[in-house]
């Protein structure tokens, strides 16, 4: 009897989950079904070391079941290293529904999912991402109290995205006296990819520091609407990666730095919203180091949003809010610094700090 043998690669893909680097020793991975509301949706809790995992629920129309997986399992992961480089006792986890937020979500999809959340006994915390509004989270809000980012009617913060903004603006500045010796952004030529509730925003902080800002969107009404109101330039060239700029901010989805673009790329500063900007976290960020190129962690200078919903859990109020916001300043500024003196790259530098806080906790956890 011929007994078939599978290769290292075979083998990879015949194991979706644990055999992902992206799977990262995660503790769980919860499947959520609902053939009544349409509900297909996927949980990740990466690790509860320093507390529960909290993160965002994103709603996208994946072209398959595995590019979910993969997208909430980096996500979650993140969200680990966001939560542990900021200095909150948060875990990391994240959610993703899959289907079109505009036409599949309905209340009862999302009393649903919030059931599925509930089954969790607050071992993740969910709250608003891509594809959710602050009247989502209240919709989940009524079938479990494991949810943040509530609107401030109710109690919450409100809707993230400003704060989170504001975070990626103190990044920016950060970079650029790293990078320039002086934080001030006037004539800095900024393209913001992305101009959604954070791009948009965004965008108002850097015109209002004297940026001169370019942006682009896959909605052209959105592009005419946020150049009018803050007189910033449409980049009309399809090449966004080639932009003769400064500064490059991605705000929409991740790895827009990749094999394809990292070679175009002209930027002095890579600073942005969006969570995985790298698409191979070694190889490019090492790339960026060698040609001069600064980026600013994801995970570190976009925490503004976590740090807005964490409020609702530890009762801290707006001044409270954006003062630990204002403080990723100093922060990046750290990590970039360290980086320079460790001749490592910004990412692993910062992945270092966040590491040694879970490994810290974890053996205070077993004394």
């Amino acid at each position: 009897m011929q007994v078939d043998v599978l290769n290292a690669n075979e083998l990879k893909k015949a194991a979706p989950v644990f055999g992902q680097v992206s799977f990262d020793e995660h503790e769980q991975i919860v499947f959520c079904n609902d053939k009544d509301t349409g509900l297909k949706a996927i949980i990740g809790i990466h690790n509860t070391v320093l507390g529960p995992a909290l993160g965002g629920t994103r709603m996208w129309n994946y072209t398959s079941e595995w590019e979910a997986v993969n997208d909430v399992l980096r996500l979650s992961r993140g969200m680990t290293f966001k939560s542990a480089i900021t200095g909150l006792n948060l875990g990391g986890g994240k959610a993703v529904i899959i289907g079109d937020a505009k036409t599949d979500k309905t209340p009862a999809l999302m009393k649903r999912f919030g059931e599925f959340v509930h089954s969790l006994g607050g071992k993740y915390i969910t709250a608003e991402d891509v594809g959710m509004e602050t009247s989502d989270m209240d919709t989940v809000r009524e079938v479990t109290p494991y949810v943040t980012g509530i609107s401030e009617s109710q109690g919450g913060a409100g809707n993230p995205s400003p704060i989170t903004a504001y975070g990626v603006f103190m990044g920016i500045k950060a970079s650029a006296k790293f990078k320039y010796g002086s934080d001030d952004l006037e004539g800095k030529k900024v393209l913001v990819q992305g101009i959604g509730h954070v791009g948009e925003t965004l965008v108002e902080y850097l015109t209002g520091d004297g940026a001169e800002v370019y942006i682009t969107d896959i909605n052209e009404d959105r592009l005419a609407e946020v150049s009018k109101k803050y007189g910033a330039h449409i980049f009309t060239d399809r090449d966004i990666y080639s932009a003769e700029v400064d500064i490059y901010a991605p705000c929409a989805l991740g790895a827009t730095i990749n094999d394809d673009t990292i070679d175009r790329l002209k930027v002095d500063i890579i600073a942005g919203a969006a969570n995985n900007q790298l698409a191979d976290e070694v190889a490019h960020g090492q790339i960026l180091q060698n040609r001069g190129i600064v980026y600013a962690p994801d995970f570190l200078i976009n925490a503004g949003g976590i740090i807005n919903v964490y409020a609702e859990l530890e009762n801290y109020d707006r001044q409270e809010i954006m003062r630990k916001t204002e403080n990723i300043y100093n922060t990046t500024l750290r990590i970039l610094e360290k980086a320079s003196k460790d001749d490592i790259t910004t990412h692993f530098a910062a992945l270092q700090i966040a590491k040694q806080r879970i490994a810290d906790r974890k053996k205070q956890n077993l004394n």
